[in-house]
C-alpha cells in the first residue's frame, strides 16, 4: 500500500474538515434556536450568578427527569463551545454552573455604547444599499400605486432614502428606535419616528421590512405580520 505524500495528506485532511463542517454547520445554529425557544438565557441572566445544571433544569418549562437533564447537559456543552456561555465553578461545592458571555448583550449594548451602536448601524447601511439597489432596478413595479411607506426596523433610513430618490411622490417613514434615529434628519419626503413596533407602528400603504423577522419564531412572525397587515388596512 503506498501513502500519500505528507502534501497530499494535508489537502485530503482539509478537505474532508471543510465538507465535514458544511455537513454539520446546523448544530451551532440548532442548539442557540433551542434555546432561546426554552428561554435558557432568560434565565440564567436572571440568576444573576452561574446557574448549575440542575438549577437550570429546574427552571426550564419541561419535564424533569434524568433523561432531560442529559439532554440539556449535552445541548449546554455545544452552547459553551460555540461561545455563547462560559462554565464556572457555581457554589462552594465545586459544581460547574453556566453564565452568558458577552455575545447575549449585543442588541442591548449597543443602545449604551455610542461607537458601537454607529459601527453596528454602518454596517447595516452599507448592505441596505446594495440590496435596496437591486430590487429598485430589477423589481421596480412593486412599488406601483404606493404613495406612503414606513420602514420597520429601518435603522438610519438607506433603503428609504433610496426609495425616495427613485420615486419622488412617495412619502417615507423610518420607523425605528429611538437613539438609533435621534440624529437622523429627515426631509420633504422622508420622516424619522421613534418607537416600539411591538406596541405602535405609523399607518401607510405600505410596510417594510429587511433584517427584523430573523429575531422572532415562526409563531411571534405570524403575529407580528397580522399585526402589520391589520394596521396596514386601518392606513388605508
Amino acid at each position: 500500500m503506498t501513502l500519500p505524500n505528507d502534501n497530499m495528506t494535508t489537502e485530503m485532511l482539509a478537505a474532508q474538515a471543510h465538507i465535514w463542517n458544511h455537513t454539520f454547520i446546523y448544530i451551532n445554529s440548532m442548539p442557540l434556536k433551542c434555546a432561546i425557544e426554552l428561554g435558557i438565557p432568560d434565565i440564567i441572566n436572571s440568576n444573576g450568578r452561574a446557574m448549575t445544571l440542575s438549577d437550570l433544569v429546574n427552571a426550564l418549562p419541561i419535564n424533569n427527569n434524568a433523561k432531560t437533564l442529559n439532554y440539556v447537559f449535552r445541548l449546554m456543552c455545544i452552547l459553551v463551545h460555540g461561545g455563547f456561555f462560559n462554565q464556572i465553578k457555581a457554589n462552594d461545592k465545586e459544581e460547574e454552573g453556566y453564565l452568558l458571555t458577552r455575545l447575549h448583550a449585543l442588541f442591548g449594548y449597543d443602545e449604551k455604547d455610542p461607537k458601537l451602536n454607529r459601527q453596528f448601524n454602518e454596517a447595516m447601511a452599507s448592505d441596505s444599499q446594495l440590496v435596496i439597489s437591486v430590487v429598485i432596478e430589477n423589481y421596480k413595479g412593486v412599488f406601483d400605486g404606493l404613495k406612503s411607506l414606513v420602514e420597520v426596523g429601518g435603522g438610519i433610513g438607506i433603503v428609504s432614502k433610496v426609495i425616495v430618490d427613485a420615486f419622488l411622490e412617495m412619502n417615507c417613514i423610518v420607523f425605528y428606535l429611538p437613539h438609533v434615529i435621534e440624529e437622523c434628519e429627515g426631509s420633504k419626503n422622508l420622516n424619522y419616528v421613534g418607537g416600539n413596533m411591538l406596541k405602535f407602528i405609523p399607518s401607510a400603504d405600505a410596510i417594510l421590512l429587511k433584517w427584523v423577522l430573523y429575531d422572532w419564531n415562526d409563531e411571534e412572525c405570524i403575529k407580528i405580520l397580522k399585526k402589520f397587515q391589520a394596521r396596514r388596512r386601518e392606513g388605508r
